[in-house]
């Protein structure tokens, strides 16, 4: 069977096209450093359990803040990673504000039980928190640090206990 140079040349750029988009995916950062920090907007939410949170209250921590909701297939899949870094640092100045946007706890609380989910779950009902923090897409996180400043961010689900990110955490707790 004799292939037409169109065929070829078909093959050759598909192949060049998902060389390139491999390569492209295994480069880019895991988190997003923000060029210049800026204030992390206002965060004052109520968790699954009834309890106020605010992010001026967690001064003197790294925070990360978390944008999702339970019918998002890339948040879901984050979620285990998130408890496995909630427990190595939730004792070292580290916080979880996990924002479901538009959902109600009594949605959610099953999903928090069959994933086990121990750091606190806010809710956004009205998604006035994620039109300040100008999420565009789910999930969206933002690595907040001890000053309150947005230091890093990241579009899409992440494994947060990958060694680049516990690294980049370790570093921004031990920062003074």
């Amino acid at each position: 069977m004799q292939l037409s140079f169109k065929t070829i040349k078909a093959t050759i750029l598909a192949t060049l096209l998902c060389f390139i988009f491999l390569t492209d995916a295994s480069s880019r950062p895991i988190l997003h450093p923000i060029a210049k920090p800026k204030k992390a907007p206002d965060l004052m939410l109520t968790d699954i359990d009834g309890k106020h949170h605010d992010i001026t209250n967690y001064r003197g921590k790294v925070v990360l803040v978390n944008f999702w909701a339970t019918w998002c297939p890339p948040c879901r899949s984050e979620m285990p990673s998130m408890q496995r870094v909630w427990d190595k640092f939730k004792d070292k100045g580290f916080v979880i504000l996990a924002v479901d946007v538009g959902e109600k706890a009594d949605d959610i609380i099953p999903f928090a039980m069959e994933y086990d989910l121990e750091f606190p779950i806010v809710l956004d009902n009205n998604d006035k928190t994620a039109r300040a923090w100008k999420v565009r897409g789910m999930p969206t996180s933002f690595l907040v640090d001890k000053q309150g400043n947005i230091v890093y961010q990241a579009l899409g689900g992440r494994e947060w206990d990958d060694v680049k990110i516990i690294e980049i955490i370790q570093n921004l707790i031990d920062k003074i």
